[in-house]
């Protein structure tokens, strides 16, 4: 009988979490997964000596940062991803994957490359590579640590951009027409690059990305067509655009990517493409959501 492998999840509910879940239990004869919530603290007493592998999503994003919560980032996203990890190897677990983020890099527009140095500009982003550093201390022959950065996640069900995005792409007639390019990973993409970090007992560092850059114009263009909508495209807006130059025109208009000889293998694990990748966001049941 094939050996199954048994994947802890940390963060219960997480979008990425529930959506690797969901791509794995596709295949109940290759995978059994749990998930834990880590808010309580009861994680602690788990066993977690039956999984081959803990996959870490717990933290805390998308939500406004300030003064005053900024020391809740480096308890969540650092504290308890190294608490996770340590008691993962404690406990005898073979893999630690853990989510980090682009944030790391701490810009918003340019091209990252392996040489591209961190400096992050946000609590969020400095959490983040903290606890990067402090798992990573814990790799040895027997225990291997995975770390992901990948860039904007989305699919149906997602936070962040995307959905206002799909906001504006439903209430505006006209959007502007811009050149941009954006690393972006369609959520089943990411699920079987884990998949395969998983089958394989990969380490290390990796950057998955879809195998194309997206243009913001042409994704809300998508967006509109799905729903039987017309957003007329035009330029007129450019100039305005450069003269505002302030973070939200960046983060939606700039261009923001992963140099694509990062991100090994790419093939193998685009199981969408980027035009499906948005009719399959937003259409349910055949019909737009």
């Amino acid at each position: 009988m094939k050996n199954i492998k048994k994947i802890l999840i940390t963060g219960k509910n997480s979008y990425i979490g529930t959506s690797l879940e969901n791509w794995l239990m596709r295949e109940p004869g290759k995978y059994k997964v749990d998930t834990v919530d880590m808010k309580d603290g009861s994680w602690k007493e788990k066993d977690f000596s039956s999984y081959d592998v803990v996959f870490h999503v717990a933290g805390i994003a998308h939500i406004k940062e300030t003064s005053d919560n900024q020391e809740i980032y480096y308890k969540v996203n650092r504290d308890l991803a190294y608490e996770t990890a340590h008691k993962a190897k404690q406990d005898g677990v073979e893999q630690f994957i853990f989510l980090s983020s682009m944030s790391v890099y701490g810009i918003e527009n340019g091209v990252i490359n392996r040489d591209t140095p961190l400096k992050p500009n946000n609590a969020y982003g400095k959490s983040k590579i903290e606890a990067e550093e402090l798992i990573n201390k814990l790799q040895d022959d027997s225990f291997t640590v995975s770390t992901l950065r990948p860039p904007m996640v989305y699919g149906k069900g997602c936070r962040g951009n995307y959905p206002r995005l799909v906001g504006l792409a439903l209430k505006t007639p006209i959007f502007p027409k811009v050149d941009n390019k954006r690393s972006m990973i369609y959520i089943d993409n990411l699920s079987e690059f884990v998949k395969q970090l998983i089958d394989n007992r990969s380490g290390g560092l990796f950057f998955p990305q879809n195998a194309e850059y997206v243009n913001t114009s042409e994704m809300v263009k998508l967006i509109a067509e799905v729903h039987g909508k017309r957003v007329v495209m035009t330029k007129l807006f450019n100039p305005l655009l450069r003269l505002l130059n302030v973070s939200t025109v960046n983060k939606v208009f700039g261009d923001l990517v992963y140099d694509m000889s990062m991100s090994d293998y790419v093939s193998y694990y685009r199981v969408c493409g980027f035009r499906e990748s948005i009719k399959k966001t937003e259409l349910r049941y055949g019909e737009p959501v």
